[in-house]
């Protein structure tokens, strides 16, 4: 009865030609044991060794009944007696049987094709193993030595096949791989591509290293400038000087706010949302990304809302109807007659307002990370009621403080996936935002929005898009939102963060996506 177990992807096993299936393995010390023991050319490990790697905190007499719960969920999960053996010192994974494992095969394969040498080599073992090894293991200890070697062998593949981008979606500072795909799109004829590039491995090794790229790479990028200029096809993001220019307008209840133009091309306008800054935004680590990277194709108008950044501080408190009002002003102090309305988190309801008051002016709707009821208003229990009050009360008390430990809250549920260096970044970023009264009246004024009724009567073509694990604002709720409103379309994007990082692979997709849309 053969039996293939995959590590690289998606675990999975197969016996007799049949999988597993996939709620087998709901108790994880199982798959985990079946892992270990699959990893080992015999199947086999001494008892302690198993110990020691799976529960490394434990000693032998606490972790030996861990040992044992878990080999029999496996044999358990796998429908054989003979599954996991424990005789002796040795446990072993179906002593006896043919047991293939996917990785052994890649490993043996990788060998090989880096032995010969040549391109098609490299690629054909790529492109028949496609997965990253043990993904659902990566923070735990026994998992670290074979996902490093497995994964270095993929690198050293990637670069004998000459894949690029994928080297470069592994390792964004990876400077020889960086200036191979500014090549490689170059001779493609794609130079503003190529000058992208150049920009994403300037970002990376500034954030990562804290220095810029190479003589190398700054003389392509200058080479395709030239090209560029002498094409008459220069625009301002490609020159690496990508500005913007802040200007201020009054609202009819006497607020001045700010906003902030960037880029051209056709216009963007971004609804604003909790805690902006136009100014310091431009050069966060938070926001630069976002900024730049939707200012390449658009001219992207956003603005402060009443109470925060460089917008008046000194106000009443907010209501959703102020909000809907400030972007409307903003939008005629800019000029604009027809243009997408982009909405993110908060934004997200106050764009739909507006488009259900303007929809002659907005040709098109992007919604991300949103919701259609604040959180006290979807609030079913007395618990939830309770975290959102708590939630007001360490705002009022702990916003202004030089310790950030009271914004760490909210840094952890917008980024939980961020580097501290990025965390420092939006604990400094919601410090100089706005004061920490204001910070309370908007996160109050939020939990208080319902557009359940508005939302269905909104008839401009809609894009929705959320973070499937966010950890601020529940899939659930930009489920809804696109459920609402009509022949709108919903994507779930791969991340737990609710502020997307510049170096998460959502990242890009979620641009594809939206472009894709704008430019229907």
């Amino acid at each position: 009865m053969p039996v293939a177990i995959s590590l690289l992807g998606p675990f999975r096993v197969e016996v007799d030609h049949q999988t597993v299936p996939e709620a087998a393995w709901n108790r994880r010390d199982a798959a985990s044991l079946v892992k270990l023991l699959a990893l080992r050319r015999d199947r086999r490990l001494h008892r302690e060794q198993v110990v020691d790697l799976l529960w490394p905190d434990l000693d032998v007499a606490e972790a030996t009944p861990r040992l044992h719960k878990a080999a029999h969920f496996a044999r358990k999960a796998l429908c054989r007696a003979d599954a996991v053996v424990l005789r002796g010192e040795m446990v072993s994974l179906l002593p006896g049987e043919k047991v293939s494992v996917d990785a052994d095969e890649f490993e043996q394969a990788a060998t090989l094709a880096l032995t010969e040498g040549s391109v098609a080599a490299a690629s054909v073992v790529l492109d028949k193993f496609p997965g990253e090894p043990l993904p659902a293991d990566l923070y735990l200890d026994w998992a670290a030595e074979p996902r490093e070697r497995l994964a270095a062998l993929r690198h050293r593949l990637f670069r004998q096949a000459r894949r690029w981008r994928e080297l470069v979606m592994q390792d964004p500072t990876d400077e020889e791989a960086g200036v191979a795909l500014m090549r490689e799109l170059a001779r493609a004829g794609d130079r503003h591509g190529a000058l992208r590039q150049f920009e994403s491995l300037d970002r990376a090794l500034r954030r990562e290293l804290g220095v810029g790229p190479g003589p190398e790479a700054t003389a392509l990028r200058d080479e395709l400038l030239s090209l560029l200029r002498d094409a008459g096809s220069i625009t301002p993001a490609d020159e690496g000087r990508l500005e913007q220019q802040i200007r201020f307008c009054r609202t009819p209840d006497g607020v001045t706010l700010a906003y902030a133009c960037s880029g051209s091309g056709p216009p963007l306008v971004k609804a604003a949302n909790w805690l902006t800054h136009v100014d310091h935004d431009w050069h966060s680590r938070v926001w630069r990304h976002w900024l730049v990277d939707l200012s390449r194709r658009h001219r992207l108008i956003r603005y402060d809302e009443r109470g925060c950044g460089l917008s008046d501080w000194d106000i009443k408190p907010p209501s959703f109807d102020s909000w809907v009002n400030d972007l409307e002003t903003v939008v005629d102090a800019a000029g604009l007659d027809r243009f997408p309305l982009l909405g993110l988190s908060q934004g997200g309801p106050v764009a739909v307002a507006y488009a259900l008051r303007h929809p002659e002016r907005v040709t098109k709707l992007v919604l991300y990370g949103t919701y259609a009821k604040g959180r006290r208003v979807r609030a079913t229990s007395d618990e939830a009621r309770r975290e959102q009050l708590l939630e007001l009360e360490l705002v009022r008390l702990g916003w202004g403080l030089d310790e950030p430990v009271f914004r760490q809250v909210f840094t952890s549920q917008f980024m939980p996936e961020g580097s501290r260096e990025l965390w420092d970044d939006f604990n400094e970023l919601q410090r100089r935002t706005t004061s920490a009264e204001n910070a309370a009246q908007v996160l109050e004024m939020a939990g208080d929005i319902d557009v359940m009724e508005l939302a269905p009567q909104v008839r401009v073509p809609t894009l929705v898009l959320h973070p499937r694990d966010d950890q601020s604002t529940p899939m659930k709720e930009g489920r809804q939102m696109a459920s609402l409103i009509p022949g709108s379309r919903f994507v779930a994007l791969e991340s737990r963060n609710h502020i997307l990082l510049a170096d998460e692979p959502a990242w890009p997709v979620f641009l594809s996506e939206v472009e894709a849309f704008l430019a229907e």
